[in-house]
């Protein structure tokens, strides 16, 4: 490891002389530019920067007339040159730094302001290998770098919230502070990081390679949050860039500020009411569906989604997969809820959202698509786990019949509802459903019998609260996101009303339960895809 030389102390405050700026988007830079001269900074460029800047009637130098180079090779070639790095990363108060600037003719850069090419928006935008390639940034980053590990001199703007505080700093004292200095170095070096990341990423996605041998994961921040799950523990939101609609990105209309577990769960239910075509509605209470129905419309589909599981659906978080009207919203602040997530809400609705002042309204752009790419991330001591998002899809043509009774139509549809809503049920998952309509939900249990008792539970007394005789489990559907290991929990099932099971099959005792499920006489099928969520 190179030892650290033994140089000066940086100093506190630093009065600019030179700023180096090259932007691809040029807002805030007229006011950023006039500023800084009006500070007595001069100001150098590149390209179109440097014609803007004398658009505006301020002096500015080009590079090429410190480097004594022009840019060359279509504009791969302008700033990596010692006079611009040399001036970035020379140590005013070192002697021998000194000596060589002074030698070499190299003046000393005391802001640097880089915005980066493009390369993200133009992946996003659907650009070709070819132009994707050409907006990969050298010298950008190399710049920030350079200015960044000399942050004891040099102050460096990746953003306008940098260039803002820079300006601010030179309109208060016409200096910049050591403190300053170091936020903003900070700042940058965060961003050559997560653009390196997008970089990388990106390459190794044209690859097809879902296992590089190194992964970086980066974020902008969105929100710092109250707390983390707990009070006791920090809590932020991130925004990774992946166009997807969402809580990510999601206008918040109305309602007190989101909180951890209020964006975890809103991402949950939102993702899975994404997976239905009709009007419909979930909704999710600690990370898992506790009622999940569609409807002729959003109002009858709540409605429903509410009946199965009325008691956990209080304080809960609601998504739809249609626009919200205002009968929509009477109906939903019938009862305490804490967020409401739509693609849109007409001014009825949130007029009447308007009266639950700590309800928070999410409005998104889309929904998200269920059978799209993409990954998903969970830390675990000392590193991560990524895996592809689960884009599974079944159709009934995908169904192996196992039993000697075969599903009615009217079962299949219910098999395949409650097989997709138990895609995002946590493990080990049961899920009961009739018409459209979970009759009840058992999630999360060490065992798949217990987690069928559970459902059968709800669905009894979700039938009780209907003032039904029945339970609401009676003639339904009951899906399985796992193989069963025995059949105990297919019989527990059997028992709580189910006459049809869906579920991946695989078990060593298959045999076992299709035998089991035949001497009751319902209807088994198999998927041959395992949906677990851990």
């Amino acid at each position: 490891m190179p030892a650290a030389p033994d140089f000066p102390p940086a100093p506190d405050a630093v009065k600019p002389v030179r700023a180096l700026i090259s932007l691809s988007d040029k807002t805030g830079l007229e006011a950023a530019a006039r500023a800084m001269h009006e500070a007595g900074v001069e100001l150098v460029s590149t390209g179109g920067t440097r014609a803007a800047i004398a658009g505006f009637g301020l002096p500015v130098k080009d590079v090429a007339d410190l480097t004594g180079f022009p840019e060359m090779m279509d504009g791969r070639v302008k700033t990596l040159h010692p006079v611009v790095h040399g001036g970035l990363l020379g140590v005013r108060d070192a002697a021998p730094h000194k000596a060589a600037m002074d030698e070499h003719g190299i003046g000393a850069i005391d802001i640097v302001w880089i915005d980066l090419y493009p390369f993200e928006s133009t992946v996003a935008s659907g650009g070709g290998f070819d132009a994707v390639i050409e907006n990969i940034d050298i010298g950008g980053p190399a710049m920030i770098r350079s200015g960044s590990k000399n942050h004891g001199y040099v102050a460096v703007a990746v953003d306008s919230q940098s260039i803002g505080l820079i300006v601010e700093a030179l309109k208060a004292s016409g200096s910049t502070s050591l403190a300053l200095r170091k936020q903003l170095a900070a700042r940058a070096f965060a961003r050559t990081a997560a653009y390196d990341a997008a970089v990388s990423g990106w390459f190794a996605g044209q690859l097809e390679d879902a296992a590089p041998a190194r992964k970086s994961i980066a974020g902008s921040l969105a929100q710092t949050l109250r707390y983390g799950e707990n009070p006791h523990q920090t809590g932020a939101f991130y925004r990774t860039g992946e166009a997807r609609p969402g809580v990510a990105y999601a206008q918040q209309i109305q309602g007190k500020e989101l909180g951890y577990n209020n964006i975890a769960d809103a991402d949950a239910a939102y993702e899975l009411v994404a997976e239905f075509e009709a009007p419909a509605c979930v909704i999710v209470k600690h990370a898992n569906p506790c009622g999940v129905a569609v409807g002729k419309d959003l109002s009858e589909a709540y409605a429903r989604a509410l009946e199965c599981d009325a008691v956990s659906a209080f304080g809960g978080v609601i998504a739809v997969n249609r626009p919200l009207n205002g009968a929509d919203a009477r109906a939903i602040t019938e009862i305490f809820t804490e967020v409401v997530i739509a693609p849109g809400a007409d001014d009825e609705a949130k007029e009447v959202f308007a009266a639950k002042k700590n309800l928070r309204l999410l409005i998104t752009d889309g929904l998200p698509d269920p059978h799209g790419p993409g990954e998903v991330f969970r830390s675990v001591a000392g590193g991560f786990l990524v895996q592809s998002r689960d884009r599974s899809l079944i159709r009934p043509s995908d169904l192996k019949i196992v039993t000697r009774r075969q599903p009615t139509p009217t079962e299949i549809q219910d098999m395949l509802f409650a097989f997709t809503v138990a895609k995002h049920v946590k493990s080990n998952a049961i899920v009961y459903a009739k018409d459209g309509q979970t009759a009840g939900i058992g999630a999360g249990q060490m065992n798949r019998r217990d987690s069928a008792r559970i459902a059968a539970i709800r669905a009894r007394e979700a039938g009780e609260a209907k003032g039904l005789a029945h339970s609401l489990a009676e003639g339904s559907a009951c899906a399985s996101e796992a193989f069963f290991p025995f059949a105990d929990g297919l019989l527990e099932a059997v028992a709580a009303g189910a006459t049809s099971v869906i579920q991946p099959g695989g078990s060593m005792r298959d045999a076992e339960v299709i035998a089991a499920a035949d001497e009751k006489g319902i209807a088994m099928a198999f998927t041959g895809v395992r949906v677990f969520r851990h």
